[in-house]
């Protein structure tokens, strides 16, 4: 399927698929006689994988450091092998997800402290949610 088709497939922009590619997240795909570039629903299904993991707060660079692993994630169900962790132990050992969830978690920490100090300070007698 020709670039238009499989954007409107994967839910993206020919652009977006040009960048995956220029990136290391897509890896470069067939070219017909004419050099325009056919993708596969096995490619439509790694660009969905890539779209969601951006969506769920990784960086390009985050995905590009995982790239190679991104197949993984396309079986049914999923493999859960550490496409995005390296194991257990020291701080570099942490994966990219795990990196991840610890950003979020100490923002949502943050986040907390300041709401509850607003409350504290606007609506004396206010709970706290933590």
């Amino acid at each position: 399927m020709r670039i238009g088709d499989a954007a409107a497939a994967a839910g993206t922009t020919p652009r977006a698929l040009r960048f995956y590619e220029e990136r290391g997240l897509l890896p470069p795909v067939a070219r017909s006689a004419t050099g325009q570039r056919q993708y596969g629903t096995r490619d439509i299904a790694r660009v969905r994988i890539i779209r969601e993991l951006l969506s769920l707060g990784l960086t390009v660079e985050d995905v590009h450091g995982c790239a190679d692993r991104l197949d993984l994630l396309l079986d049914a169900p999923p493999q859960r092998c550490g496409a995005f962790g390296t194991g257990e132990g020291s701080t570099e050992s942490l994966g990219v997800a795990e990196r991840r969830l610890a950003t979020r978690d100490a923002e949502i920490a943050r986040l907390t402290r300041l709401r509850d100090e607003l409350a504290a300070r606007v609506v004396p007698g206010r709970a706290t949610v933590s």
